[in-house]
């Protein structure tokens, strides 16, 4: 993977939350503790990234998590949950802050590999990494780590600072007049796009 090749990162979010972070930015795990939230996570995923540790860096929660694309198994996992979720749109440079660590997969798997940001996109296969699927019918076992691959991350010590978000994704447009009526009510401008594709809904709209 080339970092000419990215041109935004994402983060996926309940509605709720966005208007917090773009008042405070994206918190690891242990800063957004000290905030009343939603989260999408999986409570048995979340217990094994407590107790993971980045060689040479800090523990998984004292990360704020990217991904390179959210049409990936972590969203597919709350498809029934389109209309309340929300996918943030993340300037690249992050990939420039000090620290930032670049994962060959999903963080919590024990075959997941941490490079240094943005040396660590040598590693990466863009085509694997951005592709439309990951099942592969026939060979479970290539299909489970495809559907790691595809959770690759991109981990910012502590916080990802509000300025780095370009704007979000919904799924329809009544999430999209929620949102836009949440973010009215706080004087903040987010850039808004309905995306069904992203969201596994079908086409674009």
């Amino acid at each position: 993977m080339r970092r000419t090749q990215i041109t935004e990162l994402h983060y996926i979010t309940p509605l709720v939350n966005v208007v917090s972070i773009c008042q405070r930015g994206i918190l690891c795990n242990r800063l957004a503790e000290r905030h009343r939230h939603q989260s999408v996570a999986m409570p048995e995923i979340q217990a094994r990234r407590a107790n993971k540790t980045v060689p040479g860096g800090r523990r998984l929660h004292d990360y704020a998590n990217l991904y390179f694309h959210a049409r990936n198994p972590m969203l597919y996992t709350r498809q029934a949950q389109h209309a309340d979720l929300c996918v943030l749109r993340i300037g690249p440079n992050v990939l420039d802050l000090p620290e930032v660590v670049i994962t060959s997969q999903n963080a919590a798997s024990d075959y997941a590999r941490f490079y240094p940001s943005p040396q660590g996109l040598a590693h990466l296969d863009y085509d694997q990494v951005l592709a439309e699927y990951w099942t592969h019918p026939g060979d479970p076992i290539l299909e489970w780590q495809h559907k790691s691959v595809k959770c690759a991350e991109v981990l910012v010590p502590g916080q990802i600072a509000p300025s780095f978000i370009m704007g979000a994704y919904v799924s329809n447009a009544d999430t999209e007049a929620r949102l836009r009526e949440q973010l009215r009510a706080k004087n903040i401008n987010l850039d808004i796009i309905v995306d069904r594709h992203l969201f596994f809904l079908g086409g674009k709209s």
